[in-house]
């Protein structure tokens, strides 16, 4: 059974800071071009990598045995213990200044900013919000925040089945496939070792879902390039949540609307029901 959430505790984690540095490598960005779908070509130095190249960058690395069941690291250091034992990324917003090349020396500072609890469906969700300032020696590249949400392992309680809404039209619209393939690239270009994404009998026999998950950071990065290709530059701010999983091994889609300037975004599964949403301005 999970422990009880002592919010108070959790919360003396805010304002707690990290800093990592990394370089923009060519082969990083071949392979990040390769996963997003991209003209993978021979990136050279002062080359744009792609626009989300900085969620490959600095990622932690702990010894195997500093690893929990799920294989995210064991609690606690920078991010605070929270208790519960799903762990995903529930949304955030992107401010890209400056674009990351081929080269760079990327340094983020992290900052925990906000640790808050709230009762949903399928019990507690404990919302722990980070900040990061990306810079190379140009100055800022990239502000974002990012919110991670932890949730108990039961599911919803049984209710009757509802018929979804219909699908949303889309004016821009392309169709890939979610593979199992695809997602393990993405774990090994971020070096997430978190294993619902690339372990079956973990995901659907320990946390009963029926698939391999898709990454939220990958269905935002695909945004992201979608956006950037429609309007011939990336957007200025970028912001997404996550509504429901992607699962692997069926078509997905990656659509836009025209708005205010803007882009309305979102990914969607085979049935053409969101699963993550986006707005991007410029």
């Amino acid at each position: 059974m999970t422990d009880t959430v002592d919010l108070d505790h959790l919360r003396q984690w805010i304002g707690r800071s990290a800093e990592a540095t990394d370089l923009v490598t060519p082969q990083l960005t071949k392979g990040l071009r390769a996963t997003l779908f991209l003209d993978i070509g021979e990136p050279t130095t002062g080359d744009i990598a792609p626009y989300t190249v900085h969620w490959c960058l600095g990622q932690p690395v702990f010894p195997h045995d500093q690893l929990g069941p799920d294989g995210h690291p064991t609690r606690g250091g920078f991010l605070p213990p929270v208790p519960l034992p799903r762990r995903m990324w529930a949304g955030g917003e992107v401010q890209f200044v400056d674009p990351l090349r081929v080269g760079d020396v990327a340094t983020r500072v992290s900052t925990i900013t906000d640790v808050t609890l709230k009762s949903g469906s399928t019990g507690q969700l404990c919302f722990v919000s980070v900040e990061h300032v990306v810079s190379t020696s140009r100055g800022v590249a990239i502000r974002e925040r990012q919110d991670i949400v932890y949730r108990d392992m039961g599911g919803a309680p049984a209710a009757p089945a509802k018929a979804p809404p219909p699908p949303p039209v889309a004016q821009h619209s392309e169709t890939r496939v979610s593979d199992a393939v695809l997602l393990f690239r993405y774990s090994a270009l971020t070096f997430n070792g978190h294993r619902i994404h690339y372990d079956r009998d973990y995901v659907t026999r320990v946390e009963g879902y029926p698939g391999l998950i898709f990454h939220g950071p990958l269905q935002a990065a695909l945004l992201v390039e979608f956006a950037a290709r429609l309007k011939g530059k990336p957007p200025a701010r970028f912001t997404y949540r996550g509504v429901q999983p992607l699962f692997e091994g069926s078509e997905f889609s990656v659509n836009a609307n025209d708005k205010d300037g803007g882009l309305e975004l979102w990914t969607a599964n085979a049935e053409g029901q969101p699963t993550m949403k986006g707005t991007a301005t410029w």
